[in-house]
């Protein structure tokens, strides 16, 4: 019985030992982001995001489209007569239907004349829709209801490219517990998918030689994006020709399939470098920071408002002074200052003041 019951107890232990080697090599070769930089991610809280989210492709960009449309249908809230465009472009209008109306004879509250505005995208064919965005450019106070009729939109080179037409849409919404007011603009509309493409883009084919640009150049994420593909496909097939523009080679397997290859690369994850920046609107006293943007020991006095940095031998009074221990940071010092009720202003000039003194360590920006 003893003999029997430890072969039994020794087969478990081995058959356990070797589920968990199994777990442990799964484990091991389960996809994921790049390796060090994951880890140091995961460490120290950074963002682990797809390529995608911080580079545009050279030469794959969409094109803005405008035109001048009427219109019809509203009730009342058009252009008054003083809108000398609108009264024209309705005369116009009738004219190429072959009925000739002078100017001065038309009285049109029903009518306002708009600008029509798209973005045609970098492969769009014909037959496809795109969306508008109309706004009024006279004196109309809503166009609400309205019908937009024929509109040619044209591209910077005086083609057309599109053509909208359809009824308008206000869009907005007063569900959103930060809207400071129950309407939504009346002079803006939209027309979801209100434009046919009429003709491609010249030239619209992928590029030959494909460039990443970076939307934020930076030298440490260009680094780290050309470490992401190169340890994806092989050394050689990412240069970083600057701090904004990475060139790719594909490799052989791939240089047949640009698109392929590049949907994969877009696909990679890294972790982009958070520089240590700090952005304060002066007129609502927002504060935007980047992360661990750290404070050096320093001494502000403004307006009865004391701050102190890294002078942990003296505790300051509630209310009259604000004090943080050695290696604290922006986030810290702003949210001890709106507890001590300093406004906008205070702040602002706080971290100015931090800033002339060197002990910001990152770029501070006032909007």
């Amino acid at each position: 019985m003893i003999t029997v019951g430890r072969a039994n107890e020794q087969a478990w232990l081995g058959a356990a030992l070797v589920t968990l080697l199994g777990l442990l090599l799964a484990a091991a070769f389960l996809p994921g982001p790049v390796g060090a930089q994951a880890e140091a991610a995961f460490a120290l809280g950074d963002p682990v995001v797809r390529i995608k989210e911080l580079v545009e492709v050279e030469g794959v960009r969409p094109n803005q489209l405008v035109g001048l449309g009427l219109v019809v249908g509203l009730n009342g809230t058009g252009d008054s007569q003083r809108n000398e465009a609108n009264v024209r472009m309705v005369a116009n209008m009738l004219e190429r239907f072959g009925l000739r109306v002078e100017p001065r004879d038309l009285i049109l509250r029903n009518v306002a004349a708009v600008t029509v505005t798209a973005e045609l995208p970098p492969f769009a064919r014909p037959g496809s829709t795109i969306d508008v965005t109309v706004a009024s450019f006279g004196d109309a106070r809503s166009l609400a209801g309205g019908l937009l009729l024929q509109t040619p939109l044209l591209g910077a080179d005086g083609q057309v490219y599109a053509v909208a037409q359809g009824s308008l849409t206000l869009g907005g919404g007063t569900s959103s517990r930060y809207a400071r007011t129950s309407s939504v603009h009346p002079l803006v509309a939209v027309l979801p998918g209100g434009a046919y493409v009429e003709r491609a883009v010249p030239g619209a084919v992928l590029p030959s030689e494909l460039r990443l640009l970076l939307r934020r150049p930076d030298f440490i994420t260009a680094s780290r994006i050309v470490a992401a593909i190169e340890e994806a496909y092989g050394p050689g097939t990412a240069v970083a020709e600057d701090s904004g523009s990475i060139r790719l080679i594909p490799p052989d397997a791939l240089a047949q399939r640009a698109v392929d290859f590049l949907a994969d690369v877009l696909e990679l994850t890294v972790v982009p470098d958070s520089g240590g920046r700090v952005v304060v609107d002066e007129r609502t006293g927002t504060v935007v920071i980047g992360h661990r943007v750290r404070i050096s020991p320093v001494a502000v006095a403004h307006r009865g408002v004391q701050v102190e940095v890294g002078r942990s031998a003296r505790r300051a009074n509630p209310g009259e002074a604000v004090h943080l221990l050695d290696g604290g940071t922006v986030d810290e010092l702003v949210a001890a200052l709106n507890a001590a009720g300093a406004g906008p202003d205070d702040l602002v000039a706080i971290l100015r003041a931090v800033a002339e003194a060197g002990a910001l360590h990152g770029q501070l920006e006032v909007r």
